[in-house]
């Protein structure tokens, strides 16, 4: 899938990395969330480990999360000094355009917490790309118009890092991202 060409002053605030999302130093890492934001598989249970119990706690507070949606909290145990938790589609359960719309809604929703809570920076996983069954090309491309159309218009964050766990999908987003 190809992308609309990124702008060069958007593209510098994009970064392409290969990395657990848990080691990440930015201001908020995104976790590919559950409705009910307890804890699970995956990224969402990489992340409740590294954060320790503190995170399950305040997570308890929130009382869930609709898809398409996010919520912020504190990173406890991270390096990241939050944790935004985005709920991603089931992709067999929704029509393609209404997929798209529920995983962009977690993009610029995430972007719109960072912005709110004053971070310059955050990272991003593939939301919904696991046992979600989003197709990652077209997971890819939909995260990154999000995120290009975001920055175009918002001074914050500064910079969004798209954190890939592996080779195949760090190049999937590099060639998207232009770098």
């Amino acid at each position: 899938m190809n992308a609309e060409p990124i702008d060069r002053a958007i593209g510098g605030r994009l970064r392409v990395v290969e990395a657990d999302i848990t080691t990440l130093h930015v201001g908020a890492i995104v976790n590919a969330a559950n409705n009910s934001l307890l804890g699970g598989g995956g990224v969402d249970g990489a992340i409740h480990r590294a954060a320790g119990p503190g995170l399950l706690a305040e997570c308890r507070t929130l009382g869930g999360c609709p898809t398409g949606e996010a919520r912020i909290t504190r990173g406890y145990d991270l390096p990241a000094r939050h944790v935004i938790h985005a709920v991603g589609p089931v992709y067999r359960q929704h029509g393609p355009a209404e997929a798209e719309r529920l995983l962009r809604g977690c993009y610029l929703e995430s972007l719109w917490l960072a912005q709110e809570n004053g971070l310059e920076t955050i990272a991003f996983p593939g939301i919904s790309t696991g046992v979600y069954g989003y197709p990652k090309a077209k997971a890819c491309a939909a995260a990154v118009s999000a995120v290009a159309g975001w920055l175009a218009e918002h001074e914050l964050p500064r910079v969004v890092t798209f954190c890939c766990f592996g080779t195949a999908d760090a190049a999937l987003y590099r060639a998207m991202v232009g770098t």
